[in-house]
């Protein structure tokens, strides 16, 4: 008699949001399809308490388990931490997860050092043990790499394209380094622009370019942690 297969364990992640979340909706509509196969989303966190990417997190089948942590309120409440203190504070959240991969799909805060420190095992926090496998973290931006690093790249594209600077921009997800938006590209994905396009259509155009690209970088860089 042929032993049974084994189970392999989920693969888990941990998604950071500020807003909508409509990019995490991706993610939740894909865990344990064909798009991203064996994978579970184990915490969504936010750092904006009205962000309804929460209410999606928590009205997903099965619901996904929210945490909630904002830089002002957390200063406020611990006179003397810092902002690097916050950001080792979303690190905990994370490594309590213990997940193969952190997803940032529209996570509005760019991180000090101190937290990729925490997740690659570099540092360790107080009262908690030593990240034995580091964690890594992969970042969707609206704009192809090298271009429109850091806030509002999907205006600034827009405004460049009207004055004829570029013909074209798109998405990529890359991973996260130290330095803001330079990490090695994942996944690249150019998006048209048209003459005479409102912006708002260019932004949902891009966003449902986002909606694919996120999934299928989070599956490729999974498989790369992950082989399954």
């Amino acid at each position: 008699m042929s032993n049974p297969p084994q189970t392999q364990s989920q693969r888990q992640i941990v998604v950071l949001i500020s807003g909508s979340g409509t990019n995490l909706q991706a993610l939740i509509d894909a865990q344990n399809t064909p798009a991203l196969p064996n994978t579970r989303i184990s915490l969504v966190i936010s750092n904006r308490k009205a962000a309804y990417g929460l209410t999606r997190a928590i009205q997903a089948i099965p619901p996904i388990p929210t945490a909630y942590l904002a830089l002002q309120t957390y200063l406020k409440q611990n006179p003397g931490k810092t902002r690097t203190d916050y950001d080792e504070e979303i690190a905990r959240l994370v490594i309590h997860k213990k997940p193969d991969l952190v997803v940032l799909a529209g996570w509005m805060h760019i991180m000090s050092e101190n937290f990729l420190d925490v997740l690659s095992g570099d540092k360790i926090l107080e009262a908690e043990e030593k990240v034995q496998k580091a964690i890594p973290v992969i970042n969707l931006h609206p704009a192809l790499p090298g271009t429109f690093d850091g806030t509002n790249a999907i205006d600034r594209a827009y405004e460049a394209f009207q004055k004829g600077d570029i013909n074209h921009s798109g998405v990529m997800v890359h991973r996260v380094i130290k330095e803001v938006d330079r990490g090695e590209p994942i996944l690249v994905k150019e998006v048209e622009m048209k003459h005479g396009e409102p912006l708002e259509e260019f932004e949902s155009r891009v966003h449902k370019v986002e909606w694919e690209v996120i999934v299928q970088a989070t599956a490729k860089a999974l498989q790369e942690i992950s082989p399954i």
